[in-house]
């Protein structure tokens, strides 16, 4: 579904002196995903996951390297490779003018979607995200939860074959938290590919298929939680993203 090959993204830098230079946020990046997978991108602070989420998501260009949604390449598919693309982003961007049911009328219509068919879309979705009962509340007085859902429903409007969530949980309490790993299971389970990014590295390990761990842009380990426990013989996915981090990744 997926194929990353040799992606790498420079931006411009002034180093201590005040010299023009490039620092490289993305470093020979190669990933295959599988269609129906989750598949989680952690890394600490700084390692290149937003980045990386941008670039897979035509919001800004890669500096070399390809990428390919069922093998047809993003940069010179974009438009019709853009309709495959749901993205949840980490920070509510709502019309906060708007309600719960405005808001997804007017993401459907932004969409092209006939009237018909986006009122039979948005009502499936109200029912998909437990959100039928705030369909005409406005934005600011829903809950974090219900903004995270709002959120995740805006993005399937279109039925998109992939999506992308960064830090979908960020801020939320467990029971909530867990509420929308349920939902992401339901997704994948639809057929739908889920790629997340994570702070949380239990999320990672009690939602993702396969993760891949990055570090000051470079990709330092990929493999499912449980191989990666068992190849570095330690219990939990957080002490083996310790190991990987902690240390220097060669220039």
């Amino acid at each position: 579904m997926i194929e990353i090959k040799s992606l790498v993204k420079k931006f411009p830098h002034k180093d201590k002196a005040g010299k023009e230079t490039y620092k490289t946020a993305v470093d020979g990046l190669s990933l295959s995903i599988r269609q129906g997978e989750i598949f989680g991108l952690l890394g600490p602070n700084g390692a290149g996951k937003t980045t990386t989420i941008r670039m897979l998501t035509l919001q800004t260009r890669p500096t070399s390297g390809s990428i390919y949604y069922d093998g047809l390449e993003l940069a010179s598919h974009g438009v019709e490779l853009k309709s495959l693309i749901g993205v949840v982003p980490q920070h509510v961007n709502f019309d906060q003018d708007l309600t719960v049911g405005e808001n997804l009328e007017l993401h459907a219509r932004l969409h092209h979607l006939p009237s018909q068919q986006r009122q039979t879309r948005i009502r499936e979705l109200l029912e998909y995200m437990e959100l039928g009962e705030v369909v005409n509340d406005g934005v600011r007085r829903l809950s974090g939860g219900m903004k995270r859902r709002l959120l995740i429903a805006r993005a399937l409007i279109h039925k998109p074959r992939i999506l992308f969530l960064d830090e979908p949980t960020v801020a939320l309490d467990p029971q909530v938290r867990r509420r929308i790993w349920d939902l992401v299971r339901k997704m994948a389970e639809d057929g739908v590919t889920v790629f997340l990014t994570t702070h949380y590295i239990e999320e990672a390990e009690a939602l993702c298929n396969r993760v891949a761990i990055l570090n000051k842009g470079k990709l330092v380990a990929v493999d499912s939680p449980a191989r990666l426990r068992d190849n570095f013989q330690e219990a939990h996915l957080e002490d083996v993203f310790l190991k990987l981090t902690e240390k220097k990744v060669e220039a």
